[in-house]
């Protein structure tokens, strides 16, 4: 039997993500800011000597990213510069860094089911008992805010119909090194990640949801060099101005959310200090329906994107220490390097 059906949904299932696969020099082909070493003696001490005593681990580390660290500290600084509207002090900078790895140590706990180790509070719920109700599932767009490991364990504490039921859609390079990093972390526990680019990945991600199943994706990363499309389901970038900078927005979550025909929740796992966190759900789009006219879908897709670049925003500024996004969000960096 012809395998090109499948082979063109899921270039569809790609293309709708992000275009075309990365080049090599952005983002998605860089190892994430974390040691599959330093993880595994982390984990270690967290089991072995409990979560009070692996924390005071955390102090030492901050400082070591913080002093001789340049990239992360840079690009720390400037997006608190933009998200306080001034200056960061050396205390919200340490702050940034510390909260970053606070929330991968407890992943350690997170991830083996020891939600009773946390405060927990959850906004939204009813929205997603609704959607749960409707039985079709849905996308759960998020961005790197937070910890997605208290949502995700805050989902399984859930029991019967209610339990939430999560799979991450990402990259296969991505998808390698995040169940590396979080077998390192919490070996035993592995996530349940739809890779995209392989056979069957389209049909994977919408069997998913017709079972009820939730798919996460985290869309706070564009793909540099992607312009909006004229049309189809290839997916393209929303220019919007973001913390009082241009920034581009990959609009690709959207697009297939309207082309699998689901609604689409913003989430978030805000980590508080501590031992709280304060899970947030939000209603953001609403594709369920047919939209037959091309021209009608281009336009929601792109309210969409805005609407979450205007959510992220808000909460960047109402929690600026909980976004972990150490890359050069703006490109500012690349721009300069490519010269006049």
């Amino acid at each position: 039997m012809s395998t090109a059906p499948a082979e063109r949904a899921d270039d569809a299932l790609a293309n709708a993500l992000s275009g075309d696969t990365p080049p090599s020099t952005d983002w998605s082909r860089k190892p994430e800011c974390s040691n599959a070493l330093a993880l595994r003696v982390m984990s270690w001490i967290a089991r072995r000597c409990g979560r009070r005593a692996a924390r005071t681990l955390l102090h030492p580390i901050t400082l070591y990213f913080l002093l001789f660290a340049p990239a992360p500290r840079r690009h720390s600084r400037r997006f608190l510069t933009r998200a306080l509207g001034r200056a960061p002090s050396w205390r919200e900078r340490y702050r940034h860094l510390h909260r970053f790895a606070a929330t991968v140590l407890d992943r350690v706990y997170l991830l083996g089911g020891r939600l009773d180790l946390f405060d927990v509070t959850v906004q939204g719920e009813a929205l997603i008992d609704q959607t749960l109700a409707e039985g079709r599932g849905a996308f759960l767009v998020g961005a790197h805010m937070g910890s997605f490991e208290a949502l995700r364990a805050v989902g399984a504490s859930r029991s019967g119909p209610r339990a939430l039921r999560i799979a991450m859609v990402m990259y296969p390079d991505n998808a390698r090194l995040i169940n590396a990093a979080l077998q390192a972390v919490a070996p035993g526990h592995p996530p349940q990640i739809i890779a995209l680019g392989r056979m069957g990945s389209m049909l994977a991600v919408q069997d998913w949801l017709d079972s009820g199943g939730l798919a996460g994706v985290l869309a706070d990363r564009s793909l540099p060099g992607r312009s909006p499309p004229a049309g189809g389901q290839r997916g393209g970038s929303v220019r919007v101005s973001f913390l009082g900078v241009d920034a581009d927005f990959n609009d690709g979550p959207f697009r297939l959310a309207a082309l699998l025909r689901r609604r689409v929740v913003f989430m978030a796992g805000l980590y508080r200090g501590g031992a709280r966190y304060d899970v947030r759900f939000e209603a953001l789009a609403d594709f369920s329906e047919r939209i037959p006219d091309a021209a009608e879908r281009e336009r929601r897709i792109r309210a969409a994107t805005l609407a979450y670049a205007r959510q992220l925003e808000a909460l960047c500024r109402e929690q600026p220490d909980n976004w972990f996004n150490f890359h050069d969000f703006w490109c500012e960096e690349r721009h300069e390097a490519a010269g006049p």
